[in-house]
């Protein structure tokens, strides 16, 4: 009989791994690494991220990384756009071509029905031979190749077809626009790594998010079929039973903390991969919260969703909103409220620091008899 994780536990556990029990004191590069990643379809949420997770950290803490090649911002886990560090870029891009081909055919094949995926990927390969190209630009050289389709989805498929990144200016704080497209290769003067096992993106998962499910593992990285790669790791990894009978494995030295140990408030960046990462996200998200998770930014109390924040910008003025889901009970409700308007003073600094007028509005529903 395995031993029994509830949801408090696995919740202390995941919050342990995520740096988000309390800010540490390491380099943004390692606490990317550390997360498995950064989710990234907009270029100011990776910055939030870390900034929930460092001390200290400062905008230059990134973007210096983008800069200088160490990190890169590219289409990789569920299809979606990803800052990681480019010594793991090298290995994972080609680990997850299975599951970017899925998604191209999933997103695109329709769209494109009729044109040869080789072919489009020969033409863009030579199309970026000469250095970035904007999206646009792409799109438009590659629809006259093929005019009869979307220069939408011809361009888009080449993220999954095709190695490809999007350097800086995109992905840096506050930069908006066009998305710039570069072969790998090119911009890194790097070759990928093909051939690394599939047990090492489960570690990295289970360090970043474990104990977990393979169902868990599937849903956070896109790839299928990791039942077997699991199975054969079952001799060099812990396992434990969940609330609803459900295996879970671990990596055996892995941070289990006390389910009692506090958890600060905490601003989520949108679409955190703390609360994005698993098939079944109860350990974290509430039924009440469930639907709203992946579309909005949510706030953590106690270490769990119970609502969520928005900024509101002009005049010089910059307000960020707290909508909490049910009222604040118990003992712990004075310092928790205090708790979190000082943690949205903090981030709203953060966000808007020349900004002359900032004000932090907190909606608490009030108790029902």
């Amino acid at each position: 009989m395995y031993e029994r994780l509830d949801g408090r536990r696995l919740n202390r556990a995941t919050l342990a791994r995520q740096h988000l029990l309390g800010r540490v004191d390491r380099r943004p590069l390692d606490v990317i690494r550390d997360v498995a990643g950064l989710q990234g379809q907009d270029p100011d949420p990776p910055y939030l991220m870390l900034w929930n997770r460092i001390e200290g950290f400062t905008v230059d803490g990134l973007t210096s990384l983008q800069l200088d090649r160490s990190v890169v911002r590219a289409t990789l886990f569920r299809g979606t756009l990803h800052l990681v560090a480019t010594d793991d870029y090298l290995w994972l891009r080609p680990m997850l071509q299975p599951m970017l081909d899925r998604w191209q055919r999933g997103a695109w094949g329709k769209a494109l029905d009729g044109v040869d995926l080789g072919q489009l990927a020969k033409t863009a390969t030579g199309l970026l031979d000469g250095g970035t190209l904007t999206r646009p630009r792409l799109s438009r050289a590659l629809s006259e190749v093929w005019p009869g389709h979307s220069a939408m989805a011809l361009a888009r498929s080449v993220q999954g077809l095709l190695p490809v990144v999007h350097p800086p200016p995109n992905g840096l704080w506050n930069r908006h626009g066009p998305a710039h497209i570069a072969l790998a290769r090119t911009w890194l003067g790097r070759p990928l790594s093909p051939g690394v096992a599939l047990s090492t993106l489960v570690r990295r998962y289970l360090a970043a998010f474990g104990p977990a499910t393979v169902k868990d593992i599937q849903a956070w990285s896109g790839l299928t079929r990791l039942r077997e790669v699991v199975e054969t790791m079952r001799p060099h990894l812990v396992t434990f039973t969940g609330e609803h009978g459900e295996e879970l494995f671990d990596l055996p030295d892995a941070p289990r903390p006390d389910p009692d140990m506090p958890a600060p408030p905490r601003l989520l960046a949108p679409l955190d991969n703390l609360v994005l990462a698993y098939a079944d996200r109860s350990r974290l998200v509430g039924p009440g919260a469930a639907a709203r998770v992946g579309w909005e930014a949510a706030v953590l109390i106690d270490g769990e969703v119970r609502g969520f924040w928005t900024v509101a910008r002009g005049d010089d003025a910059a307000t960020l909103t707290i909508e909490l889901l049910e009222p604040l009970t118990g003992d712990q409700a004075g310092d928790q409220e205090a708790g979190i308007e000082a943690e949205a003073a903090a981030l709203l600094a953060f966000v808007a620091p020349a900004t002359a007028r900032r004000e932090v509005r907190l909606r608490i529903p009030s108790a029902t008899a």
